[in-house]
């Protein structure tokens, strides 16, 4: 796991989004996980301004959802696919014919679950994961005591996770649904590359439990101490939990530039 130290929000989204345009570059229809939340949105806005600036080619990239809430209808604001058309797709001049999501108003949850696990399979897999991570260190919807080798699956959200995400739904928690379709964390494993952005005190014990605790269920997002090639960008405050923070900068300032994110 590499853990990577920046000044801020704005910084780590700059530099998660170069490595994203060097992947397309090297792979143009490379299948890019997306995340949602305010987490990820510096990423998406540096990758926008990447591709508006003719710095990086998107035009054949495809994106795919990482979660989806359960029983909301596509066209709702806040369901997933909805967010992820506005705050990825539109901005970066693709089409939905270059998306895939789970599908949470489908009748059988069960069986929409296994045929996004097993599309993301047929489409050659996930290059680039793209993650936040949850103050109680959850990643997608993979809440505290899941299983390692989960897949794509239906959750049942914490009270926690539901309050975090009232902000969304008008600060109404009544108005958060209850469950979730998510990549499980066997899935997400599966991708070539986990990068993970957190910022803000509020993601530092959840983050310094991910790097530098024991890999756990009780904190799902550790499970990327088993990934080959998992990337932690973190901002001065979520880093301040960190005892091996120094390091860590000392081990990024030494890194060969050609060696990437």
């Amino acid at each position: 796991m590499e853990v990577v130290i920046v000044p801020d929000a704005k910084a780590g989204g700059e530099l998660i989004a170069a490595a994203i345009g060097r992947l397309l570059r090297h792979k143009p229809d490379a299948l890019l996980g997306v995340a949602t939340g305010s987490s990820p949105l510096p990423i998406y806005e540096a990758l926008t301004a990447q591709v508006r600036a003719g710095v990086t080619d998107a035009s054949r990239a495809r994106i795919c959802q990482l979660d989806e809430y359960v029983g909301l209808p596509p066209g709702h604001p806040e369901s997933y696919r909805s967010v992820v058309l506005r705050e990825v797709v539109e901005p970066l001049g693709l089409t939905e014919a270059s998306f895939m999501g789970p599908d949470g108003s489908a009748e059988d949850i069960e069986g929409a679950c296994a045929a996004y696990d097993r599309a993301l399979g047929e489409a050659g897999g996930v290059d680039l994961q793209l993650l936040g991570i949850g103050t109680d260190g959850h990643i997608g919807f993979n809440e505290p005591c899941s299983s390692l080798a989960s897949r794509t699956r239906i959750k049942t959200l914490t009270d926690q996770t539901r309050v975090d995400n009232a902000r969304f739904f008008d600060n109404d928690i009544d108005q958060v649904p209850h469950h979730v379709i998510t990549q499980g964390i066997g899935t997400i494993l599966e991708a070539r590359h986990l990068v993970l952005l957190a910022t803000g005190e509020g993601k530092a014990e959840a983050v310094a439990q991910t790097v530098e605790g024991p890999v756990a269920a009780l904190v799902p997002a550790s499970a990327l101490q088993l990934h080959p090639h998992a990337t932690v960008v973190v901002d001065e405050a979520a880093a301040s939990r960190l005892k091996l923070a120094d390091y860590f900068r000392a081990t990024y300032a030494a890194k060969p530039a050609w060696q990437g994110l």
